[in-house]
């Protein structure tokens, strides 16, 4: 015995509607008599009312199907186009058919006229439930391709372990390049912050975290303590730990006390020991079973003996980490989908669409001299204590490298470090940081220079020769120039409010003079310990990243040289340089070609010309320019010579045809 039951619905738009749901057990039977009941209806539907009606017909489905369309005035309208069909390969578990007049579009006829209910399956459903299409729950299961999964959402390990024992070098072994910079101190620290990447071992994708060297034992106040604090504070931000250790010194009394601060600070997680530089050991006398066996005193498991120097054991730690990783990646994935804004599909087709250069990641490299408030610049900008700060100079050494997120836009930012000049006393970490700090640089889409307020106070000038440098070379370098005025708070007061408005009015004014290459310098005013001035420096930032990445197309320039053109008093016409077109074949920076007539060339002059006017015309201060020229040879012949030349070859074609027969 088969059940219909027809459901008043509220249709789009206030139209009558009607719904029919088929269950069934055994089939529908069939019989010659159809009994229908219908009650009066109001004019809107009312999505409660519900009619039970019992029907035996000889008749498929399907016919009834498209004739239920409506309902008015106590009667079946007949319908003028086919409303509902039932596909039989989609299988439905239930059938549910709504129509609403001059609603519902022409469907595609997929089935015989035969299909009936017994095609569909058993359902159970609450009224409520009818209509509504409920989201298929994703299940993930192992093995997890991490390379395809979204980088927010990988996990993080970090390497801990007391000074020099190899952790910048297993950094750098696990991100495939040099960044970290490493260097052989026992009695230093060559890392200080923490240094962020991606490692990728074989098929893993995870985050990895570069601390400083743990010594619980630190005075406190001391550049050693506050490091060892801030890798405390990492600790409740990531999910694994390595633990390093020198095989080759044995089970230091430092490792061991390492060992106790790890089950103090981080109580919930089990490190994966790590013995390196075991490169040393392999010579099959067994000595690298007795390293184990006295690691194995940590109380965390078995070692694995690595080389981050030589990459050997990165199959043992990839065999550690890749179950550890892939229950965690469940976890998440599994809990990430199941939320009801989630959205599971990582793989979207429009994925891989071009975006625009504009919006693509910024690479931003704050410079500076030392202690001029660069690392307190960047704990400002990402709003969290990322890297160390203090009053010491040459504090930072390492070129930290951090990323956020700024009005949907991803900014990378680069902490350099202070010594921008080498010079024959700096050796070891020094020396490195200079390095890296120029390379670092010339990696920038847009330098932010920092200047110290209170030293141009007390030097009456602006910038100094080292300053003056780092600027150049940026925009030798086509890189996008930001200057910051930091620590404006120490010029506040009754005292020093003249000072103050002389440091505001006379820093602009001085920067232009002496970097004269570029004009309209942005220079921004802020006290980076105070947290004044982040939203001010971001926004000079940007602006000056799309002006750096700016297309502008032929036909307006061209107009615009026209009225450069005009506007400008030459001496005589000969004077005016005869510029054909104007055209932009590059940006990042913006860099355009004059194509010039004849052999004539552009002067020094005529080229500043055209600069200055780009950039006030179009608003591209703070920006390199650059205007390469080109000349366009002049035709020896006129217009009679081509017509000479089309006469000789119709000629040449006339007496060289082949289809002519031989005597």
């Amino acid at each position: 015995m088969s059940h219909l039951w027809v459901r008043s619905l509220s249709a789009q738009k206030r139209h009558f509607c009607a719904g029919i749901l088929c269950k069934s057990n055994i089939g529908c039977s069939l019989s010659k008599r159809v009994n229908y009941s219908i009650p009066t209806f109001h004019r809107e539907c009312n999505p409660v009312n519900s009619l039970k009606l019992s029907a035996q017909f000889n008749t498929p489905l399907r016919s009834l199907l498209n004739n239920a369309s409506a309902i008015k005035d106590d009667r079946i309208v007949p319908p003028s186009r086919n409303f509902c069909q039932l596909i039989a390969r989609w299988q439905l578990r239930l059938a549910f058919c709504s129509a609403a007049r001059n609603e519902m579009s022409d469907l595609d006829s997929g089935l015989d006229d035969d299909v009936i209910c017994s095609d569909l399956q058993q359902a159970d459903l609450d009224s409520g439930d009818i209509g509504i299409t409920k989201k298929e729950k994703v299940v993930y299961e192992k093995p997890i391709d991490f390379t395809k999964v979204d980088i927010n959402l990988l996990p993080t390990v970090i390497i801990v372990g007391r000074p020099n024992v190899g952790k910048s070098a297993l950094f750098n072994r696990l991100i495939r390049r040099r960044e970290a910079l490493v260097y052989n101190t026992p009695d230093d620290h060559v890392t200080r912050d923490i240094r962020e990447g991606i490692a990728k071992l074989g098929d893993l994708r995870f985050r990895v975290l570069d601390s400083a060297g743990v010594e619980t034992e630190a005075t406190s106040g001391s550049i050693l303590q506050r490091t060892t604090n801030m890798t405390a504070n990492v600790l409740a931000k990531i999910q694994f730990v390595v633990l390093l250790i020198d095989v080759r010194a044995g089970l230091h009394p430092l490792d061991l006390e390492v060992g106790k601060w790890l089950r103090r600070n981080a109580p919930g997680f089990t490190p994966i020991v790590a013995m390196n530089k075991s490169e040393s050991l392999c010579d099959g006398t067994g000595s690298i079973t007795d390293a184990a066996d006295e690691a194995r005193m940590l109380g965390f498991g078995d070692p694995i003996a690595i080389s981050a120097e030589t990459g050997l054991g990165m199959t043992a730690l990839y065999d550690s980490l890749r179950p550890l990783l892939e229950d965690y990646m469940l976890k998440v994935l599994n809990s990430n989908c199941n939320q009801p804004n989630s959205n599971c599909d990582s793989h979207d087709d429009n994925h891989g669409e071009v975006e625009e250069l504009s919006k693509l990641p910024l690479q931003l490299a704050i410079v500076g001299r030392p202690n001029v408030g660069k690392s307190t610049l960047l704990n400002t900008l990402l709003q969290e204590e990322r890297v160390l700060v203090g009053p010491e100079v040459g504090l930072t050494r390492d070129s930290i490298r951090a990323h956020f997120h700024f009005q949907g836009r991803t900014i990378y930012l680069v902490d350099t470090a202070g010594w921008l000049h080498r010079t024959g006393q700096d050796k070891g970490p020094s020396s490195l940081s200079i390095v890296q700090s120029r390379k670092n640089l010339m990696r920038a889409h847009v330098v932010a220079l920092v200047l110290d307020a209170e030293e141009i106070a007390k030097a009456r000038r602006s910038m100094t020769h080292a300053e003056v440098v780092i600027a150049r070379r940026a925009v030798e370098e086509g890189r996008g120039l930001v200057v910051i005025v930091n620590k404006m708070d120490l010029l506040r007061g009754k005292q020093n409010s003249k000072l103050y408005q002389k440091v505001i009015e006379a820093v602009p004014l001085e920067i232009q003079t002496v970097i004269p290459q570029v004009s309209g310098i942005p220079v921004v005013f802020i006290s980076a310990l105070e947290g004044r001035g982040r939203i001010a420096v971001m926004r000079q930032v940007i602006n000056t990243y799309e002006k750096w990445c700016l297309r502008l197309p032929t036909a307006r320039l061209n107009r615009w040289l026209c009225k450069v053109m005009s506007r400008h008093s030459w001496k005589d016409q000969a004077a005016q340089p005869k510029i054909k077109y104007f055209t932009q074949v590059k940006a990042r920076p913006p860099t355009f070609v004059a194509f010039t007539s004849g052999k004539t060339q552009l002067s020094d002059t005529d080229l500043r010309f055209l600069t200055k006017s780009l950039k006030e015309d179009f608003d591209l201060g703070g920006i390199p320019i650059r205007i390469m020229q080109r000349c366009i040879p002049r035709k020896i012949g006129g217009s009679g010579s081509k017509s000479n030349q089309s006469a000789v070859r119709m000629e040449e074609r006339i007496f060289s045809d082949k289809r002519t027969t031989a005597a």
